[in-house]
């Protein structure tokens, strides 16, 4: 069974306090409408700091429930479409991004999006890369702005969350409160400027809930990675933390002794980064699904 719900009324956090705007059975799937990270505030280039309202940015649209979802399970949400509209916008502002110090005034840029690409200028028409900024599910305290990523997920800004990748989310509370939101039409690893070309759109997911098995951070898989996510203070704290979430992962299913499961992970893993602009820095660790293959062992 399919289902679907609109942008109209969007959450600016991950909470346990939401009321759930859809629910939904294990292995249903969903069309999800969502705003760009401006709310689609932005309709000129003479659009001004003081003109946005600040506290409507990153709005996620959810949450959903989905029955059967319980505290310690896993959420496994596959992206089986981005449809985007027509125009994206990027944006830079004093005191943001990597180069925040040396931008001297907020400057909005409009993008339209024909045939593929997106046309930054007459010169430069970008190729999409339509992925999803944040997703996620209600965290297990207090809420969670969505401009922060998490164990939750929120705002991780991982441009491999896009068409055909499965992610999977720890439960933190009944019916796990799932929700997405802040798509881009093309984005780059860092995300350095705070935006990439963000667009409003629709995604369809379809999610199921995973039973006794469980999660500390997000998960991803593609058609040739497996890959953890992790998010936190510094880039290298969160490597720590997703090379050892790999390990964590992987150690029972390939039965190698640490020393050798941490040579290969050396030798064909691959540390990359989400982004290094939200209040936490985002990383995520890949390894080839061959190793699991290998071992004739599946992921969950």
């Amino acid at each position: 069974m399919s289902h679907i719900i609109n942008r109209s009324q969007p959450i600016y956090a991950f909470s346990k306090e939401h009321s759930p705007i859809l629910n939904m059975k294990s292995g249903e799937t969903v069309i999800i409408e969502t705003y760009d990270c401006f709310e689609n505030q932005i309709t000129s280039a003479n659009s001004t700091y003081e003109s946005l309202d600040w506290s409507k940015v990153n709005p996620a649209t959810g949450p959903v429930y989905v029955e059967g979802a319980e505290v310690g399970d896993i959420l496994e949400v596959t992206i089986d479409d981005i449809k985007l509209e027509d125009q994206g916008v990027m944006a830079v502002s004093p005191g943001m991004g990597v180069l925040g110090e040396k931008i001297t005034k907020f400057e909005a840029k409009l993008i339209p999006v024909e045939n593929g690409k997106a046309i930054f200028n007459e010169n430069i028409h970008i190729p999409l890369n339509p992925m999803i900024g944040v997703i996620g599910v209600a965290p297990q305290g207090e809420p969670i702005s969505c401009g922060t990523p998490g164990s939750h997920g929120g705002n991780m800004d991982n441009k491999m969350i896009t068409k055909g990748t499965t992610l999977y989310f720890p439960v933190f509370q009944q019916g796990a409160l799932f929700a997405l939101g802040d798509l881009h039409a093309a984005m780059g690893d860092g995300e350095v400027c705070v935006t990439g070309i963000e667009i409003a759109g629709q995604v369809t997911v379809t999610i199921k809930v995973i039973k006794g098995k469980s999660l500390r951070n997000p998960v991803l898989e593609t058609e040739e990675f497996i890959g953890t996510i992790a998010s936190a203070k510094t880039i290298d704290e969160a490597v720590k933390v997703s090379v050892e979430d790999m390990v964590e992962l992987l150690q029972d299913k390939t039965r190698l002794p640490l020393s050798e499961l941490t040579m290969i992970l050396s030798a064909v893993g691959q540390t990359q980064i989400c982004q290094v602009v939200d209040p936490l820095m985002t990383t995520r660790f890949l390894v080839p699904k061959w190793v699991l293959e290998k071992n004739n062992v599946s992921l969950f």
